[in-house]
């Protein structure tokens, strides 16, 4: 059992998921490649929502009781900054840790994606998220948790988020027998930012300039809003995809289409949802929207 009062345990756990991020047979650059035979369960803003990423971990068969044929591929998201507060603190270091445990227990399954807050969170980039400030709230939660200790467990927080991937690439099939490729990430870049956005991103390795705030490619990638049909069928055709699954936007009742090639997922909330898929019999993105799932209720 992982002791998350422990900072030991805790900062154990954290550089374990980074080797794993880093070290996993499936990164390929600065991101994650997957091919069938095999399924994924892919998911949108987390936000420590600790009930939902429990019912994920049974659903993807992430546990010991559940055997190598039961294992589902998982995709994991702005993890971090939860709206449930205790005195003004944020504990989601729980829940990125408990990530990180669950990356390194199974490398080849667990895709944890780089988002926006915990991009923020390692940048120490001011963030509010309605009244709060995030960065300085989880800051807070860890002092209080650790102490002394905190600026230890604070870093090995930071190395685990630089080593997230910046997408989850799915070399599928579609039902007709083709070739059929689906990209899961946070976000995509805003269309008023693509001339200081580099697509060759996901093709190398991420620098330190590539979290450069506001010029930076994976900063413009995991924070860009407001995408609309010419950037993503630019993109697809840039990037030799068929469609996106993304987060970052709200969606009020789970899941929302946004032509003609992206699907936006939230698993955060009361009508959180996640999207079970097969990858040897890959739908569209419209067909797609009648498969979400709710996580409870």
């Amino acid at each position: 059992m992982l002791d998350l009062a422990d900072p030991d345990a805790v900062i154990d756990a954290l550089r374990r998921g980074t080797s794993a991020n880093r070290d996993a047979s499936c990164r390929n650059g600065s991101i994650d490649e997957i091919r069938p035979p095999g399924h994924l369960i892919a998911t949108g803003d987390l936000h420590d929502n600790p009930v939902h990423f429990q019912t994920l971990v049974e659903r993807a068969g992430l546990t010991p009781e559940h055997t190598d044929a039961d294992r589902r591929h998982l995709t994991l998201h702005e993890i971090i900054h939860s709206d449930r507060l205790m005195q003004g603190m944020d504990f989601s270091y729980r829940a990125l840790t408990k990530v990180a445990a669950l990356k390194a227990d199974y490398p080849e399954h667990v895709h944890a994606l780089l988002a926006n807050h915990e991009l923020a969170q390692m940048l120490k980039s001011p963030i509010l998220k309605d009244g709060v400030k995030c960065v300085e709230a989880f800051e807070m939660g860890l002092h209080y948790a650790f102490g002394g200790e905190a600026q230890r467990v604070e870093a090995a927080v930071d190395d685990f988020v630089r080593s997230m991937p910046l997408a989850l690439r799915c070399h599928c099939s579609d039902p007709r027998g083709g070739g059929f490729d689906v990209l899961c990430s946070h976000s995509l870049p805003n269309p008023a930012m693509m001339q200081r956005f580099d697509p060759g991103v996901l093709g190398r390795d991420l620098t330190d300039d590539d979290y450069t705030p506001r010029q930076g490619s994976a900063h413009l990638m995991v924070w860009g809003r407001g995408y609309d049909a010419e950037l993503l069928e630019d993109l697809v055709e840039r990037w030799g995809v068929n469609w996106f699954i993304l987060g970052h936007e709200h969606a009020e009742f789970g899941s929302a289409f946004v032509p003609p090639n992206a699907v936006i997922l939230n698993s955060d909330h009361d009508y959180g949802v996640c999207l079970p898929l097969d990858l040897e019999a890959m739908p569209g993105p419209e067909a797609a929207m009648g498969m979400v799932e709710r996580l409870s209720g």
